[in-house]
């Protein structure tokens, strides 16, 4: 979703240039819309995405069913996750369980115009050699291979999300936030479902030797401060600084392209509804018949604002 966003912000940066008066009666109709209506129509616009609005923090999680999980992940994500905007620490542990090898992995840091964080749980079909380990394809973990997990974000000591869920990516976006990875961190709680596989998991995240924690029964508390990109090489250091002069440059652009506006509902709105209406339509075409069949009027009434 943030590269989705970063587009549609360049595209109505042009927009808002030579079209002031268009920006008024944008105004006008979201401060005319209930809070419901706002959550309906956010909710047509990132679900195809994989993503979901959580209205109590006015941050962004992903869906259990986000498309994302047919590609599974492999290290090549990370290693080349700066060339599209995201900047971020990583913590990839790897430990064998019921004859196969398991990954767990947590980030933090700059997500294009977004700050947030996530771990994801993913598995491989058998048994991974530790020099395999950067190159092998990881499933993203099935339904009842989901565990109960939870996450905090912090920048400092400003806690700035925190979520818990049953799931196999838990992730938490605040977008129109700028910070550099070094800057947070993040504690992470896993519930594993038995005494094996948590021994397992607890034996790896030992031989990492980047974070602290506490067992407690069948649960683990991490706190990942550790800044991996900091021993990065000179060359994808540069790549990473520019990258980030870019992001810091998107979010100030951002906000200021959606005031006087400032949760991020509203925000996202107001790009949208910038869009040409053919735009719009497309956004929320594959959710439009869905929502007639299921939602209420107000629903209905929003799409076709």
């Amino acid at each position: 979703m943030y590269l989705f966003v970063s587009i549609l912000l360049v595209a109505v940066l042009f927009l808002v240039l030579f079209n002031h008066q268009r920006k008024r009666k944008i105004c006008k109709k979201l401060c005319a819309m209930s809070c419901e209506e706002k959550c309906c129509l956010v909710t047509q616009i990132i679900e195809p995405f994989g993503y979901c609005y959580v209205p109590s923090q006015d941050i962004f999680s992903t869906t259990i069913h986000a498309p994302q999980r047919t590609f599974g992940y492999t290290a090549l994500f990370d290693r080349y996750a700066a060339h599209f905007n995201m900047i971020f620490d990583c913590l990839p542990i790897y430990f064998d369980y019921e004859g196969r090898t398991w990954l767990i992995e947590l980030w933090k840091g700059q997500y294009g115009i977004n700050l947030g964080c996530e771990v994801g749980i993913y598995k491989a079909d058998t048994l991974v050699a530790t020099s395999q380990q950067p190159y092998a394809l990881f499933h993203s973990a099935e339904d009842r291979e989901m565990l109960p997990m939870s996450i905090r974000l912090y920048r400092h000591s400003t806690e700035l999300a925190h979520l818990c869920a049953r799931h196999w990516w838990l992730t938490a976006f605040d977008m129109g936030l700028y910070a550099n990875p070094r800057e947070l961190s993040m504690e992470v709680c896993i519930t594993f479902p038995n005494r094996t596989m948590m021994v397992s998991f607890v034996n790896a995240l030992d031989a990492t030797d980047k974070c602290s924690y506490q067992v407690r029964g069948l649960r683990v508390f991490i706190v990942f401060t550790y800044c991996s990109s900091c021993v990065l090489s000179p060359i994808r250091k540069l790549l990473c600084r520019f990258k980030q002069w870019q992001n810091r440059l998107l979010c100030r652009l951002f906000r200021w392209v959606t005031k006087p506006f400032t949760s991020s509902l509203d925000r996202l709105l107001c790009l949208y509804f910038y869009l040409p209406s053919i735009l719009r339509r497309l956004l929320r075409n594959k959710k439009r018949k869905k929502c007639h069949n299921k939602c209420c009027k107000k629903c209905r009434h929003c799409i076709g604002r």
